[in-house]
């Protein structure tokens, strides 16, 4: 089957706009620029499902074409390293994702000079990753608490405040400041060197690379509201700038924390350089990603499903025991807003079907790219995912859906080494266990093989199941490149958990 997915937004002018907008921001200031750079640097699989055509490391191939003008900070909070705080979508903690981001950044060729420990107090964590670095030959600097930031600016603003804070010693004109996730301090250090610079009798500036929200897009956008959707847990809340609207008579959109920060922001620059370069929250930004998109309608459609994937999701971690609550009331506040319910979408109104059908037993179902429904239902040999997939691939290669890609023969033993040598109470096969099944099938079956070469247009698919799967299923469709949602039960509402 030939894959034809609607495109929304056109990767490569956003490419050329963007780093050249970033070279003009870099002239207007002269000797420097510290760009503080917001959400994830690569890997940025949001933007890329609510802005079909978006390539997840668009901002790395942006930064790629400047390389020769650009190096880059990493910063980290070490009450971050203290705590162990993990990144939710990859499962490692903070200071592990900086060597990674380190070990990616320099393989591509981007220079890193230095990692920023933030609020720095002697944490003897945040003292053994240093030694950690160094020994990798990293260079580190610290960065400390201040007192009474960010409104006490004349103390903020002192040899006492800014001043303590170690001098990156920097030497290109782009400084990209980024760090593993919020909280890290990554504006903080961006005007803590504009002070240091401007002792040194350098013309540094600031800016901030945020993709969400669109500035240019209304408030209630279905892409802006999506936005607040991902990150529910910050209490993010999309706005109009206020001071933008005055400066200008233009509306547009920013967020809460920005312009919150903002008056504190300018009266840091009028008091280091004697005039603020910005009128407002949006003025300091760069972000052309509004300008690039194709099909308004293609990235609606794409942003109102991520927003009902985002209220699934939040219901099944409270099903499981989660504090989020408040994420929960959030998430149906902005469903409401961009005029969603939940069993509108295909997907979901398939997989229910078939659980009525089968007396409410565990159902699943694929939208593959043709915008085809295929579903599963739990049998003796394959749970509903299990079988919801292969069934997908059958439909994908042309293959009849009463043909067997894996015989009940095949499936026998392992089902026996699951339940016999394993511990296992499920005989029926996960998804990866299917997978390997159909891989072993196909070194002598064509018809498996044919199937298994159809995985790949699994990817960007939505799967829904009527309850939550295993972590070990909910890890493969993932991997697939799948979306995933799940409706907040148990297959057996004693069990109230799933084993790893």
């Amino acid at each position: 089957m030939e894959i034809h997915r609607p495109v929304g937004f056109d990767n490569e002018k956003y490419l050329k706009m963007q780093s050249e907008h970033i070279r003009q921001r870099i002239a207007q200031f002269g000797d420097k620029l510290y760009l503080e750079f917001g959400g994830k640097l690569f890997d940025d699989y949001h933007a890329s499902r609510v802005l079909p055509g978006f390539k997840p490391d668009s901002k790395l191939q942006m930064l790629l074409q400047l390389k020769d003008e650009a190096e880059i900070v990493i910063v980290i909070n070490s009450d971050d390293i203290e705590k162990n705080k993990v990144r939710g979508d990859l499962g490692i903690t903070y200071d592990v994702d900086v060597i990674r981001l380190f070990n990616v950044f320099t393989k591509i060729g981007l220079y890193v000079s230095t990692v920023v420990l933030t609020r720095y107090e002697g944490q003897p964590t945040a003292d053994a990753f240093q030694k950690r670095l160094e020994a990798l030959g990293i260079k580190v600097r610290h960065h400390y608490r201040i007192q009474g930031y960010p409104s006490d600016i004349q103390h903020i603003i002192s040899d006492e405040g800014f001043g303590r804070n170690e001098y990156i010693e920097t030497s290109r004109r782009l400084v990209v400041v980024t760090a593993p996730g919020p909280g890290s301090g990554k504006m903080a250090t961006c005007l803590s060197q504009l002070y240091h610079e401007h002792k040194r009798g350098l013309n540094a500036g600031y800016a901030k690379f945020e993709t969400f929200p669109i500035w240019n897009l209304p408030l209630r956008h279905p892409v802006n509201i999506a936005y607040e959707a991902a990150t529910s847990d910050l209490n993010d809340v999309n706005m109009i700038d206020p001071f933008h609207l005055e400066a200008y008579g233009e509306t547009t959109v920013n967020y809460n924390r920005d312009v919150e920060i903002f008056p504190v922001l300018r009266a840091i620059f009028e008091r280091i350089s004697g005039k603020c370069p910005y009128q407002s929250p949006t003025d300091m930004g760069v972000n052309m990603a509004g300008n690039c998109i194709m099909d308004d309608a293609v990235c609606c459609e794409a942003s109102c499903n991520e927003i009902i994937r985002r209220y699934f999701k939040s219901l099944c971690e409270l099903k499981n025991g989660a504090q989020v609550q408040s994420e929960v009331y959030k998430l149906e506040l902005l469903m409401n807003q961009a005029g969603l319910v939940l069993g509108s979408r295909p997907v979901e109104q398939a997989a229910h079907a078939v659980s009525e059908k089968t007396g409410g037993a565990p159902a699943a179902a694929i939208e593959l790219p043709d915008g085809t429904v295929v579903t599963g239902k739990t049998g003796p040999l394959l749970g509903a995912a299990s079988s919801a997939l292969l069934n997908a691939l059958k439909k994908l290669a042309g293959i009849d859906q009463e043909v067997d890609l894996v015989s009940a023969a095949a499936i026998e033993p392992i089902q026996t080494l699951k339940t016999n040598y394993l511990g296992s109470k499920n005989p029926r096969l996960h998804t990866d266990e299917i997978l390997i099944a159909l891989s072993s099938s196909a070194a002598t079956n064509p018809t498996a093989a044919l199937a298994l070469r159809q995985l790949s247009a699994l990817k960007g698919c939505d799967m829904h199941s009527t309850v939550i799967l295993s972590s070990v299923d909910t890890d493969t469709v993932k991997k697939l490149g799948m979306y995933l949602t799940c409706e907040p039960a148990y297959e057996e509402e004693d069990r109230k958990y799933h084993k790893k």
